[in-house]
């Protein structure tokens, strides 16, 4: 058994455009912006999806898109039962999986990065 949840909505853009982006939802949705420490790639959108990390995320290379983290207690078992209903992984990196979803969109599983009470009260338990 294990629990996961949707925890991070990241706006993924090249790296020179993450400023101008970042001043745009800034302004856009009334937010107040900030990297965390050590993680300059992303520029946080403070409380702009209450109970969820939304941020900027900077690309080296790729497209601009949107995508989800599933944050949860099993990477693993999450992964297993995301590709159970028709993901594809694409790639791992640092204990995360990235997988590519039927519509085409990018999700990521990742371990819990939330306040433990947070994940407790909010993830859905599977067995």
């Amino acid at each position: 058994m294990h629990k996961s949840r949707v925890s991070t909505l990241l706006i993924d853009v090249p790296r020179e455009e993450a400023p101008r982006a970042a001043e745009f939802w800034s302004s856009a949705l009334g937010v107040r912006t900030g990297s965390p420490p050590g993680e300059p790639q992303y520029i946080s959108l403070h409380d702009a999806v209450p109970g969820m990390v939304t941020a900027i995320q900077a690309l080296d290379q790729g497209e601009s898109r949107y995508h989800l983290d599933i944050e949860t207690d099993d990477v693993d078992a999450e992964t297993a039962r995301l590709i159970g209903l028709g993901a594809v992984e694409v790639s791992s990196w640092q204990g995360c999986r990235t997988l590519r979803v039927p519509g085409g969109q990018l999700v990521c599983v990742i371990p819990v990065h939330s306040d433990p009470e947070e994940f407790a009260a909010r993830a859905t338990t599977w067995a």
